[in-house]
């Protein structure tokens, strides 16, 4: 790509502009009668117009040719893993890491919906899924369905869009707003990770409430790319998935040839290392909203569409309490997944690229050998390190599909971590 060098502009909610080219930029209009270069302008927005301005998403595209020049879409024969749902169930379900694919699989191909809380067709919520590959996409692709937050567990990717080309690797997340075009390419032999579609308002920072200006998640740790573009003359894939479905037309030509943009409906990545982890110090364990790095709003007042949470390397000082998570049974709905280490609340059976589901009301906690050690342990202060654990938190119960309830990764014993917890009752 033209321009390609990963600069990188940081900030948060900020209105960016990037040009590859010298002058490409319009000054003073956005749609002028002749754009520089002979770019044509054209508008992403990614919400509607009369939206208050503070929650408006768009930006502004001076491009070599229009989105607009494609021919007809058609249903390609070979559609996403997990499209239909399955049965209703309230039991805890907790799946092994996907293994590693064994033909040519790209991004595409390796993705498999594991649960979501609406048919493919409604797209309303969020729809969850894990993803594999080992060869870098050929094709470009975007999603019509919503936006697309992308946890990697293993394997760097370089995700080259149409405002620039963003590399993440595990410990890094990525989202790609709803219709913006990018193409994956992996920097390692494969790749696996996680993906939250969310179909709901775009995901922003959490208010900080209490905790005043600063903590969580800083503004300036998001970053944005810079123009890059390609200016190519050859056959091109466009898939887009709509209504859950993919569709394909053939281009003659790259669609990621933005030479220069500006606004604020843009893809953006952020180190989960940078996160200001706030914790308790005197006693209890604090809610896992506190570890919110981003949320989307539902309409319900402080109930999250969906809440993206991580637990990362922190200090544990509180005194006479109990350590890990304690049990509860909660309102919202909680994906987990495990990027590397362990996670505190479970001794084993938890693993990296891993996942579990607790919906609404299902009781959890920590397993038995946590629990009895966790009584048993001297209170001093310990740093829980090289871990990141995660949570997708949705208000609206996850449904798994058949193809996570019925495959060889769903853990049959899960039940069982909890099993042997004996009566300690001396009343």
């Amino acid at each position: 790509m033209h321009g390609a060098e990963r600069h990188y502009q940081s900030g948060w909610g900020n209105e960016f502009s990037s040009e590859a080219l010298p002058g490409a930029l319009p000054q003073g209009q956005n749609s002028p009668q002749k754009v520089p270069y002979g770019l044509y302008a054209e508008l992403l927005s990614g919400t509607a117009f009369t939206v208050p301005r503070a929650e408006a998403r768009r930006t502004w595209l001076y491009r070599i040719r229009p989105s607009a020049a494609h021919p007809r879409f058609c249903r390609l024969e070979r559609q996403l893993n997990g499209a239909e749902l399955g049965t209703v169930t309230p039991n805890r379900l907790r799946w092994n890491p996907l293994p590693l694919p064994q033909g040519r699989t790209d991004f595409i191909d390796g993705m498999q919906r594991i649960a979501a809380t609406a048919s493919a067709d409604q797209a309303t919520g969020i729809s969850i899924y894990r993803y594999v590959a080992n060869v870098s996409m050929e094709r470009v692709f975007f999603n019509a369905d919503g936006e697309l937050l992308i946890v990697p567990e293993s394997g760097r990717l370089s995700l080259a869009t149409e405002m620039g080309v963003l590399d993440i690797e595990p410990l890094e997340i990525a989202v790609i707003p709803r219709g913006v075009k990018f193409r994956v390419s992996l920097l390692d032999d494969n790749a696996r990770g996680y993906i939250c579609e969310n179909h709901g308002v775009a995901l922003r920072l959490p208010d900080l409430g209490p905790i005043g200006s600063n903590g969580l998640a800083n503004p300036r740790d998001f970053l944005t790319p810079v123009a890059a573009f390609e200016d190519r003359s050859e056959p091109t894939e466009l898939v887009q998935k709509f209504l859950g479905e993919l569709w394909v037309a053939q281009l003659d030509h790259s669609p990621l040839d933005v030479v220069a943009w500006h606004g604020n409906n843009v893809p953006y990545k952020y180190d989960l290392r940078r996160f200001n982890t706030i914790g308790t110090v005197s006693y209890d364990h604090p809610d896992p909203s506190i570890f919110t790095v981003l949320t989307s709003p539902s309409g319900i007042p402080g109930q999250a569409n969906v809440d993206f949470v991580i637990f990362p390397p922190r200090w544990m000082v509180a005194e006479n309490t109990f350590r890990p998570p304690w049990f509860h049974r909660n309102l919202m709905n909680e994906f987990m997944g495990l990027i590397q280490g362990a996670y505190d609340a479970k001794a084993e059976g938890f693993l990296p690229g891993g996942a579990s589901l607790h919906n609404c009301m299902s009781a959890h906690g920590p397993d038995n050998a946590t629990t009895a050690q966790a009584i048993a342990t001297e209170l001093k202060p310990h740093k829980i390190d090289n871990t990141m654990a995660f949570m997708f938190e949705s208000c609206v119960v996850l449904r798994p599909t058949p193809q996570a309830l019925e495959g060889e990764e769903l853990q049959a014993d899960y039940d069982s971590c909890w099993a042997g917890m004996s009566k300690t009752f001396t009343g």
